[in-house]
């Protein structure tokens, strides 16, 4: 599915990413955890193509997407949702949906008809006329997600997505992520929140100072030596 080879990039002169390698395979949950100002966002943004001014080899679907702009990389499958709010605060959760539906060549019946399956999928039916200023962080997230499900996207990348929601919502995405993945999506993720995210990937990298330290199954990860002492610590019980 996704397979980054080599991955190198300089900011200033400081190296940002230093030889990145990772594969993400279908309908798979990666996750790509480290501190903060490791390069996680960094390499995030380089794989949906918002940074292209890098070296490396990125693929995707077997096919060398290296040069590729954002917009094709979109069109190919491939989806990004920031830590920040990715939804139109101003309109209504209904208006949210419906906006994302008119770019698809559907007849206006249609449209209406998908997005009342949408919001019923993503249990926002009862609130489909409340401003996404209003909802909580939770209900936000659901939203943002049910719009990037409207391109029929094969890859999610997530930044922080449990970041601000109360645990009772950390629930329901830990539950749909596992769904989607289920239907063969596959997922790339990273949260500070390491426990959440550990409960749900089926493998691990861990970026330091903008290299891999390793990629391997969760289990192997949390048993390395080199990952306790310097990310999750010698105390970390998993």
């Amino acid at each position: 599915m996704l397979k980054i080879e080599h991955l190198n990039k300089n900011h200033n002169g400081k190296q940002v990413l230093q030889d990145v390698s990772l594969e993400v395979g279908e309908g798979e949950i990666v996750g790509l955890l480290g501190p903060n100002g490791s390069g996680k966002t960094t390499c995030f943004n380089i794989i949906v193509g918002i940074i292209s001014d890098y070296e490396g080899k990125i693929s995707f679907d077997a096919q060398d997407i290296s040069n590729l702009p954002l917009y094709k990389r979109a069109k190919l499958g491939i989806t990004y949702l920031p830590q920040d709010p990715a939804v139109f605060q101003g309109l209504s959760v209904q208006d949210n949906i419906l906006g994302a539906l008119e770019l698809q060549n559907i007849s206006r019946s249609e449209m209406y008809e998908k997005m009342e399956s949408i919001l019923k999928d993503f249990r926002l039916d009862n609130m489909k006329g409340t401003k996404a200023s209003r909802l909580s962080g939770g209900q936000r997230r659901r939203l943002e997600i049910a719009r990037t499900l409207i391109t029929n996207p094969k890859l999610i990348i997530l930044d922080e997505p449990f970041v601000g929601i109360d645990p009772i919502s950390v629930n329901e995405i830990k539950e749909l992520l596992i769904k989607l993945k289920n239907q063969g999506i596959s997922i790339l993720i990273t949260d500070h929140s390491v426990y959440t995210a550990l409960q749900i990937i089926d493998k691990c990298y861990i970026i330091y100072e903008g290299s891999i330290l390793i990629g391997d199954t969760k289990e192997n990860v949390l048993a390395n030596p080199k990952v306790k002492a310097l990310y999750f610590g010698e105390n970390f019980v998993w």
